[in-house]
């Protein structure tokens, strides 16, 4: 029987919160389509309609009262262009299951994020990304979108198209995205070292060292907890003075408490790129999971002037804070990236499940920050004033225009999305 309106796809199981449980979907109906030709009709057939990812986003941008959708019925597909260099994936497919069968071809991506279970369309639409100084973000490496617009048509558009910068980090407003086509490069190895107590004044060097450097802290002493370095598997290990830390002697966990055995493998054991640029295993808990998160970008040379800023406070945020986690991003040009035209140093936050307690902490933060125009992470926390946050963003404007072009009729439009880009 050929599905007919937006009812004829629903089904039970579409998620209805966010991994966190912070967030419960409001939407009246939850569909599951199976194909892309389902998928359009559910489109032109709905007045409000959002697809919903691995449901790792913190915050109401992608909460509707209309329709909430799941691509991960689609076809999967992961093909790749030898020539080009590419790979077109289903938007629907996690970071994890793309990059196990990316390597069996002899191919990587640049890099990953520190879970492997997020999808890849919606880290691309929230510019999540991981950790080195000369690599951008996950949506730096798009090459190319397919994706279901407000009348229900298949637009396919690449870095020619005018306006491809402005789609890329599109926070799910500018259409359902199917497929995306992502630059590969070839396979590679990594060793992953953890370094304890790292004092502050070698932090900016810590971060520049390895191929991805992370560096944890709990805001309860001045010095950095953890460095985990994710370096090439042929350089040579760090030498046992590193910056004056001292080499841990078993696998750890970037949360206290936590067990070890979640995350990828340290202590220098080389194992292929996908299985040590995460911080956490695909079959197992990421992070803590009872948690919030909030994040912010800002220039990569304002690094220690910024957590100076925040020193103040830090008897305010370690009561709240599981830990704190700081990182480096190269600039990129997507207009709504928090990495447009800056090298960013980010300061990411993840927080006890407690929002009454940790949303005044998550201001204060924003307020010592705001000298150094932070840019927040789209996909989690933060109680910015869109005025702020449209001064930030160069192309704001830009794209805000551009979402009335695709998306006139609002179909797209969520209450959050309104009150940063209002019609």
């Amino acid at each position: 029987m050929t599905a007919q309106g937006p009812q004829a796809a629903s089904i039970t199981d579409v998620p209805r919160q966010n991994w966190a449980g912070n967030v419960r979907y409001a939407a009246k109906a939850f569909h599951s389509p199976t194909s892309v030709d389902e998928l359009r009709r559910l489109v032109a057939g709905s007045s409000r309609i959002r697809a919903v990812g691995s449901g790792h986003s913190f915050n109401r941008f992608g909460d509707t009262d209309g329709d909430l959708v799941s691509l991960a019925g689609l076809p999967p597909v992961v093909e790749v262009d030898h020539e080009r260099g590419q790979v077109t994936v289903s938007g629907a497919l996690r970071y994890g299951d793309v990059a196990r069968q990316l390597h069996t071809q002899g191919y990587a991506l640049a890099n990953l994020a520190s879970l492997p279970h997020i999808s890849v369309a919606g880290a691309v639409a929230t510019a999540t990304h991981g950790s080195g100084q000369t690599h951008g973000n996950l949506a730096s490496a798009v090459a190319g979108l397919e994706l279901v617009t407000a009348d229900g048509d298949l637009l396919r558009v690449d870095r020619d198209t005018e306006t491809f910068a402005g789609m890329v980090v599109g926070l799910g407003a500018l259409g359902l995205v199917t497929r995306v086509t992502l630059d590969v490069v070839p396979t590679f190895a990594l060793r992953q070292y953890v370094r304890l107590d790292l004092e502050r004044t070698a932090l900016d060097e810590a971060l520049g060292s390895a191929y991805s450097v992370s560096v944890f802290t709990d805001f309860r002493t001045p010095r950095l907890r953890e460095v985990w370095r994710k370096q090439l598997a042929d350089e040579q290990p760090p030498p046992a003075d590193w910056l004056g830390t001292t080499a841990a002697d078993q696998p750890r966990h970037p949360v206290l408490g936590m067990p070890a055995e979640n995350c990828t493998p340290q202590l220098g054991e080389p194992g292929p790129w996908h299985e040590r640029l995460p911080h956490f295993k695909l079959g197992f808990t990421p992070s803590s999971g009872d948690e919030l998160q909030s994040e912010h970008h800002i220039a990569r040379t304002a690094a220690a002037d910024a957590l100076a800023a925040l020193d103040d406070l830090a008897d305010l945020i370690a009561p709240v804070l599981l830990v704190s986690e700081l990182r480096t991003v190269a600039a990129d040009e997507l207009w709504l990236s928090p990495n447009y035209r800056r090298d960013s140093f980010v300061l990411h936050f993840t927080w006890v499940d407690d929002t009454a307690a940790v949303l005044p902490v998550v201001a204060a933060v924003e307020e010592r920050l705001a000298p150094f125009a932070p840019r927040p992470h789209w996909g989690k926390v933060f109680v910015t004033d869109p005025a702020e946050l449209s001064a930030r963003y160069p192309r704001y404007a830009d794209f805000a225009a551009l979402l009335t072009d695709l998306d006139p009729k609002g179909t797209f439009r969520t209450d959050v999305l309104d009150r940063y880009f209002p019609r």
